[in-house]
């Protein structure tokens, strides 16, 4: 068996505020007690700690997600399945008139153990990046501790389908997984199951609003079943989604509880399309040209529905595939 080298990872530091710096090519990074800043050949730019932290949180644990990551409309990464590109501007009309944008290609372990080492020494004792506002401490001060429990949570990836067995351990319950403060309403109780003589072992059920009402973390799609291609992704929402989600595909979203506001652009240059409200009941596609951020007022339900085909982004990026679920 041949075990890979670990990746080096360029830092320097720690600087006076207790930080490390760190480099991917000729992009830099290096924070404060307030800020992140980002540095490229062609310019620079500045984010919130804890909003830089909540997208970075996000696009490592999701493994660069499908597509475009847009850590706000300046900086992100794009999804290749093997490398990532981390760019600059490049999804901005204005930096790319103004020829201030840029991008660099890196191999996914590399841009991957970089984004893991930045998001661990940034984050401080008692800032999860995966939580709601009045869930979590302060992302901001001087370097001071770290809380490696909450950034190094998996995302919970089921084989088959959540309760099946091999997916047993996936469950929210009662163990260690308490009711969120806004889910106090949800009914707990398991599904009945009648299986016909002989497929006693055969017929598997569990309850997915109580699931999702136990869950510790937000805007964080947890694949809950499996069939072939086709994921089903529910996760809850409160305050804003972090990043502004850049499609290579289809996604289909229908509305378990609650209101979630999407604001819908342009996925190349960032110009306003719609603006989507949905409620309890609805159901939307998000088209593979657009990028998306959801803003909820309450905590939320969503189940977002995937197609993981691997072969899709360039079907539709040369034309073969339409970019719309239904052409009207």
């Amino acid at each position: 068996m041949t075990i890979a080298a670990p990746v080096k990872v360029d830092s320097t530091g720690p600087n006076t505020d207790g930080y490390r710096s760190f480099r991917l090519g000729e992009f830099k990074f290096r924070r404060d007690e307030y800020f992140v800043y980002v540095e490229w050949p062609t310019g620079k730019h500045v984010m919130s700690a804890d909003s830089f932290l909540k997208a970075l949180q996000r696009d490592v644990a999701w493994q660069f997600f499908y597509g475009i990551v847009n850590f706000d409309g300046v900086v992100g990464t794009v999804n290749h399945y093997g490398t990532v590109d981390l760019f600059a501007g490049r999804y901005n009309d204005v930096y790319r008139k103004a020829e201030l944008d840029h991008l660099e290609n890196f191999s996914t372990p590399m841009i991957k153990a970089t984004f893991d080492e930045m998001l661990d020494d940034w984050t401080n004792a008692g800032f999860d990046p995966f939580a709601s506002p009045t869930e979590t401490g302060s992302a901001f001060g001087i370097k001071h501790g770290d809380n490696r429990a909450a950034i190094t949570r998996h995302r919970v990836t089921a084989s088959r389908m959540v309760s099946v067995p091999g997916d047993e351990p996936l469950r929210n319950d009662e163990n260690g997984h308490p009711v969120n403060r806004h889910f106090l309403d949800v009914a707990q109780d398991e599904p009945e199951k009648h299986p016909e003589p002989g497929f006693d072992g055969e017929i598997s059920s569990f309850n997915l609003y109580a699931y999702l009402s136990r869950s510790q973390v937000t805007w964080n799609p947890s694949v809950v079943s499996v069939c072939g291609d086709s994921l089903y992704c529910p996760t809850t929402e409160e305050y804003i989604l972090p990043i502004i989600h850049g499609n290579d595909r289809v996604e289909w979203f229908i509305q378990l509880s609650d209101e979630l506001i999407w604001q819908v652009e342009d996925r190349d240059s960032g110009a306003a399309l719609a603006k989507v409200t949905m409620r309890s009941g609805d159901v939307a596609a998000m088209p593979a040209d657009i990028r998306h951020q959801g803003y909820a007022p309450k905590r939320a339900m969503l189940l977002v529905w995937e197609n993981a085909d691997p072969a899709l982004p360039a079907l539709i990026s040369s034309g073969q595939l339409p970019s719309v679920p239904v052409e009207i």
